[in-house]
C-alpha cells in the first residue's frame, strides 16, 4: 500500500485554506486539492507492507514523546515544477517544534529500517496539482491565521483518475 505520515491541520485552519484556494482557483487553472486532503507531510513512505506500516506506527509513538502541538504559520505560496504544470502550495514558516517533530519521526523510521523519501522537510500544504500559473499577479489573498496542530496520522493513499483518496490507518495526538 502507498502510505505517508502527516500532521493534520485543525478544522478552522482548513476552512481558511479552502477559502484562500477558492480565490486562487479563479486565477489559476489546475486540479485543486479537496479540503479534506489538506495535510503537512512529515514523511512519505511510498509502498509499504503491513509489517512496515506497524513499524511506522511505532516510530510515530516514539516521535511524539514529549511533543506538544506544533505551530502552523502561513508563509506565502510556492510551487514545484514549471509554471505551466506546477504543484502549487502554501508554505508554512520554519519552526523548531514542527521541524523537530519531522526530524524525530524520520530518525525513528530510520532506526527501524523503515524507508521514506529523504528529501529535506519543507512544511507546506498542497493546494493544486497540474496548475497553470498566470504570467501576471495573483489576486489579493487572505492567508489563514496561525494556529497549532496536534494530530499526526498514518494515511493510506489510493490514486485514481479523480485524484488521491486518503484513509487514516493510525492517529496520535501530541500533548
Amino acid at each position: 500500500m502507498r502510505a505517508f505520515i502527516a500532521l493534520e491541520p485543525p478544522e478552522g485552519f482548513v476552512e481558511e485554506v479552502a477559502a484562500m484556494a477558492r480565490v486562487l482557483s479563479a486565477a489559476v487553472e489546475g486540479r485543486f486539492v479537496p479540503r479534506q486532503n489538506y495535510h503537512v507531510t512529515l514523511a512519505f513512505l511510498g509502498d509499504v507492507d503491513e509489517a512496515q506500516a506497524r513499524e511506522a506506527m511505532d516510530a510515530m509513538d516514539e516521535a511524539r514523546a514529549g511533543a506538544a502541538a506544533v505551530p502552523l504559520r502561513p508563509d506565502g505560496l510556492g510551487k514545484f515544477g514549471r509554471a505551466s504544470d506546477a504543484t502549487l502550495w502554501m508554505g508554512l514558516a520554519p519552526d523548531a517544534e514542527l521541524t523537530g517533530l519531522a526530524d524525530r519521526l524520520r530518525e525513528a523510521l530510520r532506526s527501524r529500517g523503515t524507508g521514506f523519501d529523504g528529501k529535506p522537510f519543507l512544511p507546506h500544504i498542497t493546494l493544486a496539482r497540474r496548475a497553470k500559473l498566470p504570467k501576471g499577479a495573483l489576486p489579493e489573498l487572505v492567508f489563514p491565521l496561525p494556529c497549532s496542530a496536534a494530530c499526526v496520522t498514518l494515511f493510506k493513499s489510493t490514486l485514481s483518475r479523480d485524484g488521491a483518496q486518503y484513509k487514516p490507518l493510525y492517529e496520535i495526538e501530541l500533548s
